[in-house]
């Protein structure tokens, strides 16, 4: 028997249709993504399943004695807990059998032979219940669970009260997590978590957690790593698509092709039907041209395929960023601090026409700042910012509080966008053009600014942005409210902006998006935990392979000088004698072997960053060269490394 049985769920606002007659079963343990259009009806689906709404019509059974642990958008907390003690309460049922094993013990101390013996019995099966809710060890898991979600020591200990509302819906997460039930729906559990704190989720997700999990998530990333089937929501319906979100991109595509073949035969039917009843909607044929109007309205009603919105590529031309020279922004030794707290000193960068860099790293380490402090928003401490005068920069920030929001979509794009055909204003038709680019529909483009959802409103900016021939365009986590076939268009709009050449336009990308940041960015500035910084050339996915590397070469390493065994007094003595014969290390202090361990590393890190550069790979020779430099270097680093660890062990 499946887990979770849906049956014709149907649903309706008013007069539109959410639901119609959906179908879903859920095995246990099976990795689920939920995905469609902003309003297509996903979280009312999870609503239903979770039993917070009553469908129209149809049902949602779940397996009896399962459960199912939901994620809220806005999750209810004790204000006066710590952080520690909200997220123990995913624990409320063991909490209260430690407190009924107690009072046992306790009544056990003055309780007579007969009580005594029904007493051990209920002991021993509150030992038995306590086992299989997670026993003694909860401690570990509850604070695993919030490092793993970025949650530092000192917040660990702060109250409830004092957190923002990102930190509430991480730590939502965390309970959630901790409770471990039999079902996990989650609507967009990555919200408010960093880069690392989304890979922890992956990976909890994928190789730990045995329940089964539907999830409503616009990153693709995460998609790819840890579903293994993608259900759409799609006008009312539900899709099923088997694999992860790659294998879903390529199955759509098929289908959407097929669904624009069969539209485009349709409306050849519809124009060869209403020739006819043009011709002859008079005269003796006039009854025959009625009721083949009847039949074709009918037709256009039910039969007609929608021609989808996303299988038109970005097949608009953008106007072209204003001409500069070779450097858009150079900074030199810039400083920014708060108090005393340093958010990153003598930073150097050169940012070009063409250049796309990604910005990344922890949340709250200041990577909104350097974007202020490189735009003048914010003064520095030291250091200066050279910038091109003809520097015309469009900034995407995470609020839209400056824009008019009595104008419709339209309107707004015509306001801020540069025409293609050199007039002062843009033309409607070229606004218009625009909206449909960015997946507005007519009726859509109509609508007031006010009226449009958070991400209705930040793909209206978007396409402003984009469109508005800047030559330096910033964008601060701009996918964070949209859907996927939305982020996807926004991926086309920036691979289309300027011409990535000599006198394109440069973009500097703040996001967690993993999947965005690929997609677009060839270099990235990193922020680390400590504040230092580093400039990596490459894409996103050469900087984590070599991140994952460092990480196996510090553990190996590690490994090395943890494995000399142990001897006894009088062996060392004897082996130290014989290594005095025959090792020539045996000549070296700790302090000098340890130099040369840390010179050999130092190497190999710029091997590593050398080898990270995508234009390495088109010299074979400098690459062979470097490969052949690498191994050779840890051949020569073991021995050192063995002596040391010798010696160590030796001490």
């Amino acid at each position: 028997m499946s887990l979770l049985t849906v049956t014709n769920i149907r649903h309706t606002y008013g007069t539109r249709i959410v639901l119609d007659g959906v179908i879903l079963s859920v095995e246990r343990g099976e990795k689920i993504g939920l995905v469609g259009r902003n309003g297509s009806g996903k979280t009312t689906l999870m609503r239903i399943i979770r039993g917070d709404m009553e469908p129209d019509s149809g049902s949602s059974q779940l397996q009896k004695g399962a459960r199912i642990g939901y994620l809220s958008q806005h999750p209810e907390f004790e204000e006066t807990d710590t952080v520690q003690e909200a997220a123990a309460r995913a624990f409320e049922k063991l909490n209260a059998l430690h407190r009924e094993l107690n009072a046992v013990y306790e009544e056990m101390a003055e309780a007579d032979e007969k009580t005594l013996d029904r007493l051990l019995k209920r002991q021993a099966d509150l030992e038995t219940e306590i086992s299989s809710e997670g026993g003694y060890a909860i401690d570990h898991k509850i604070d695993a669970t919030l490092h793993g979600l970025g949650f530092t020591e000192e917040q660990v200990a702060q109250k409830v009260s004092t957190l923002s509302g990102g930190e509430k819906a991480r730590l939502g997460l965390a309970r959630l997590l901790l409770e471990s039930p039999d079902m996990l729906l989650l609507d967009e559990p990555t919200n408010h978590l960093d880069i690392d704190g989304r890979q922890w989720l992956e990976d909890f997700l994928a190789n730990e957690y045995e329940g089964a999990v539907l999830v409503v998530s616009h990153d693709r990333w995460l998609l790819d790593r840890v579903v293994k089937r993608i259900v759409e929501v799609e006008r009312g319906v539900l899709r099923d698509y088997p694999g992860n979100y790659h294998d879903y991109i390529s199955l759509r595509q098929e289908r959407m092709l097929t669904d624009s073949r069969k539209h485009a035969k349709q409306l050849d039917k519809i124009r060869s039907e209403e020739a006819f009843i043009r011709k002859f909607k008079e005269g003796q044929r006039a009854k025959q041209a009625r009721g083949r109007a009847s039949r074709l309205e009918r037709f256009k009603e039910k039969e007609l395929v929608e021609r989808p919105m996303e299988l038109d590529v970005m097949k608009l031309k953008l106007p072209q960023p204003q001409r500069v020279g070779d450097i858009l922004i150079a900074t030199e030794g810039l400083e920014q601090k708060f108090d005393e707290r340093v958010m990153f000193e003598n930073f150097d960068i050169v940012v070009r026409p063409g250049d796309r860099i990604g910005i990344i790293g922890p949340n709250g380490v200041g990577k909104t700042t350097l974007i202020r402090t490189i735009l003048g928003d914010l003064e520095s401490v030291s250091g200066e910012v050279r910038k091109s005068p003809r520097l015309s920069v469009g900034w995407f920030r995470q609020n839209q509080s400056h824009i008019d929001l009595t104008l419709t979509v339209w309107e707004y794009l015509q306001s801020v966008i540069v025409s293609n055909d050199g007039d002062a204003r843009a033309s409607e038709q070229q606004a218009r053009d625009l909206a449909g680019a960015f997946l507005f529909s007519g009726r859509e483009q109509d609508k007031q600014l006010e009226t449009l959802s958070g991400g209705e409103r930040a793909r209206a900016v978007l396409a402003g942005l984009v469109s508005a021939a800047h030559n330096l365009v910033i964008l601060d986590e701009p996918s964070n409210h949209l859907d996927i076939p939305a982020a996807e268009r926004l991926e086309q709009s920036l691979t289309s902006f300027g011409d990535k050449g000599k006198h394109g336009g440069a973009i500097l990308l703040v996001s967690h998006d993993r999947a965005l940041l690929e997609s677009t960015c060839t270099q990235l500035i990193v922020f680390d935990a400590d504040g230092s910084l580093e400039i990596f050339q490459g894409r996103y996915s050469e900087h984590l392979a070599q991140k994952e590397a460092k990480s196996r070469d510090l553990e190996q390493a590690k490994a090395r000088r943890k494995k000399a065994p142990a001897k006894t007094s009088a062996g060392k003595d004897e082996q130290k004698k014989k290594n005095r014969k025959k090792n020539p290390l045996e000549k070296l202090s700790m302090k000098d072997l340890e130099k040369k361990i840390e010179q050999f590393e130092g190497r190999l890190r710029e091997i590593d960053e050398a080898l990270g550069e995508p234009d390495i790979w088109k010299d074979h020779q400098a690459c062979e060269r470097l490969q052949n430099e690498r191994v050779k270097i840890r051949e020569d680093l073991e021995p050192i490394e063995f002596e040391w660890s010798r010696r160590a062990e030796d001490d």
